[in-house]
């Protein structure tokens, strides 16, 4: 793994255009690893990243539906929050591992909620909160990002 790479965010606007410019360096196949507590900015990021591939509607967290998947430029996006789900093994009922292929890019929110179900991501992301909408975020590699 990589050296975390660190940097300070400093809006919800700048999570977005992180978000957008991050997507930029992604490809189909890649896992990305969204942790932070409750607030952090993990959907706000993602919604950056999709409207970064040009999704123009409205990016919602997917926490009672677990994956919302988005079809841009011939591609696959899947968005998972894992929250709310008590146990990996539930999982299997949203046909979890057919979503990690190398025609998609998956971006999981609360992946630790999957236990051994979760393969190994292309980045890991951890966000912590510094003040009222200061971020800073650690980013690690697992490939040649």
């Amino acid at each position: 793994m990589s050296q975390p790479s660190h940097f300070i965010i400093e809006s919800e606007t700048a999570m977005e255009a992180f978000g957008a410019k991050l997507a930029l360096s992604c490809k189909p196949g890649d896992c990305l690893v969204l942790n932070g507590p409750l607030g952090a900015g993990k959907t706000t990021l993602v919604r950056g990243f999709l409207k970064g591939l040009g999704h123009k509607g409205i990016v919602k967290s997917p926490t009672y539906t677990l994956v919302e998947t988005y079809n841009l430029n011939n591609q696959a996006i899947n968005h998972f929050d894992l929250y709310r789900i008590a146990e990996p093994e539930e999982l299997e009922f949203i046909g979890w591992r057919d979503y990690f292929n190398d025609q998609a890019i998956n971006l999981v929110e609360w992946p630790e909620k999957a236990g051994n179900f979760m393969p190994s991501p292309t980045l890991i992301i951890d966000i912590e909160i510094l003040a009222d909408d200061k971020r800073e975020l650690m980013i690690s590699s697992r490939s040649s990002h």
